[in-house]
């Protein structure tokens, strides 16, 4: 069985992640938890309301209360979803809440979308979002505010080997691979003359190894610039989704928080999926 934690503060991004992890996790055994994590049992705003989603809330509504109507809408919207939706709210800080959400109901994927309700156009990645995918070690699914749901066959690794990928990694690698059938498309972008080194040739090695038997194939571009490049490699190679690892601070920092937005579309478009040790 699949436990699934989906954050929501009722904004349109957290209901487009929403409908993403049902239809992304549709096929398998699954428990889902939509959990509002806050410091008190009261909605902040009447207004945050997400598109098609009814609620004839009133202020004195209860938190549990809006979760319930994001679900029977939701259920409204896919009546054959055959895991289990359950509402939970936890009072106290968010990353305390997640962190203890996810220790407690044994989560194996979080999804939440890239922005909250206050929907900064300058921002690719809101602050709670950001926090939780750096801080929280759990893979998580990031759901950008434009992601149309389609089945991720095919998913760009960018990776510049130097780290080590330990067996957590890969085995979710291979979980979302089988669950989707999809293939995986290692990219490494590297400047002009610049050779991997032992450690890097180590870790793509190992990389190559538990790839063998899956559909996959490696890439590897001169260029001075990841974020220059990874645009084109997408259109091109028709990718679904990008998978890279938290731990990797130079490749994360680069892609999901310094480009500049409008130069890249892929930041509204295309989820994430964020994998820890």
């Amino acid at each position: 069985m699949v436990n699934v934690l989906i954050p929501t503060d009722f904004s349109e991004n957290s209901w487009n992640a929403f409908q993403y992890a049902v239809r992304f996790f549709e096929n398998e055994p699954v428990n889902f938890y939509l959990a509002h994590v806050h410091l008190s049992n009261q909605v902040d705003s009447e207004d945050v309301v997400p598109h098609g989603v009814v609620m004839a809330h009133r202020k004195s509504d209860t938190i549990s209360k809006r979760l319930t109507e994001m679900i029977e809408s939701l259920k409204n919207l896919f009546p054959n979803i055959s895991g289990e939706i359950r509402p939970v709210v936890e009072k106290g800080l968010f990353i305390d809440g997640i962190r203890k959400l996810v220790d407690q109901h044994k989560i194996n994927f979080i999804v939440m979308g890239t922005k909250g309700a206050s929907g900064l156009k300058e921002v690719t990645i809101g602050s709670k979002t950001g926090d939780l995918i750096t801080r929280v070690k759990c893979p998580t699914l990031v759901i950008p505010e434009n992601a149309h749901y389609t089945s991720p066959k095919e998913i760009v690794f960018p990776t510049d080997f130097n780290i080590y990928f330990k067996n957590k990694i890969l085995l979710t690698l291979a979980e979302i691979m089988a669950i989707h059938d999809s293939a995986i498309r290692v990219l490494n972008v590297n400047k002009e003359d610049t050779r991997l080194n032992s450690i890097q040739e180590n870790n793509k090695d190992i990389l190559e190894d538990f790839l063998t038997d899956k559909p996959s194939s490696f890439h590897f571009i001169t260029h001075n610039s990841l974020e220059k490049v990874l645009p084109d490699f997408i259109d091109a190679m028709k990718i679904d989704m990008i998978a890279m690892v938290a731990k990797n601070i130079n490749f994360f920092e680069r892609l999901l928080f310094q480009p500049p937005v409008k130069k890249i579309s892929y930041h509204t478009e295309i989820p994430f999926l964020v994998l820890h040790e």
